[in-house]
């Protein structure tokens, strides 16, 4: 594993403790523009995660949910920028389900290459490097790869049900049904605990760009419903609908 990566999940790590410092006080709450929730626990991840990386790596820009968003106009030209979620599952730490990450991706011409999902509450860290992916669990680092199943587990999204979700179901035989918040379902089709990840519902591009850099890492497929890559070299930053599986 290169020492990008591992830089990658110290600053995760980092950003994960002024997380959990604010976890179990008195949690204030805010609204974006977007009607969706912002805490203290957000802010205070991020200014962590843009420090550390402008360090790091001072000639890749930053794209962060809780940072001003640049122009489509000046990222078009970027071959390389990192795009991060400090708090992914601000739903599920309002509710202290421990079902929260911290998401940090480097993409590449679109595509992302290497990343950390770092879920502070369950002690858990997932790497990609575009080619191998890993699970660090009590300082215990194993491989992880997809895993196929007679009786496939489907993973929901835990705060947004999509009624989409019955037809997908609806193509499946036989099949187990499990909700859980954030990046964790991505992570969950790596580790082979799961095979499909339906998402039918709107998410934005850093929720998603890590995790599926760890699942494409562990061999799963990311696509959306067209066919077509999940990619990130666009304008739009809503992501459309897409299913992570295992390769056909």
């Amino acid at each position: 594993m290169g020492n990008q990566l591992e830089s990658l999940h110290q600053i995760a790590l980092e950003a994960g403790k002024a997380i959990m410092a604010l976890y179990h006080s008195h949690i204030e709450v805010s609204e974006k523009e977007d009607r969706s929730p912002v805490t203290a626990a957000d802010l205070a991840a991020n200014a962590i995660i843009i420090e550390k990386l402008a360090a790091l790596t001072p000639d890749i820009p930053i794209v962060s949910e809780e940072s001003a968003h640049i122009p489509w106009a000046e990222r078009k030209h970027w071959p390389l920028f990192w795009l991060v979620d400090p708090l992914d599952g601000t739903k599920e730490y309002l509710r202290k389900n421990g079902e929260f990450t911290v998401n940090i991706a480097l993409i590449e011409q679109g595509l992302p290459v290497m990343a950390v999902v770092y879920a502070p509450a369950l002690g858990k860290t997932w790497l990609g490097d575009g080619h191998q992916a890993w699970l660090i669990n009590n300082n215990q680092r194993e491989e992880i790869k997809v895993k196929a199943a007679n009786s496939p587990v489907v993973v929901g999204s835990r705060s947004h049900p999509s009624p989409k979700m019955e037809e997908f179901l609806a193509q499946l035989s036989t099949y187990q049904l499990v909700a859980v918040g954030s990046s964790l379902k991505f992570c969950l089709v790596a580790e082979g605990r799961a095979q499909y990840y339906p998402r039918l519902g709107p998410t934005m591009m850093w929720d998603t760009a890590a995790g599926q850099c760890i699942a494409e890492s562990a061999g799963a497929i990311v696509k959306n419903l067209d066919g077509t890559p999940l990619r990130y070299d666009r304008e739009e930053l809503l992501n459309p609908s897409f299913i992570v599986s295992l390769p056909i």
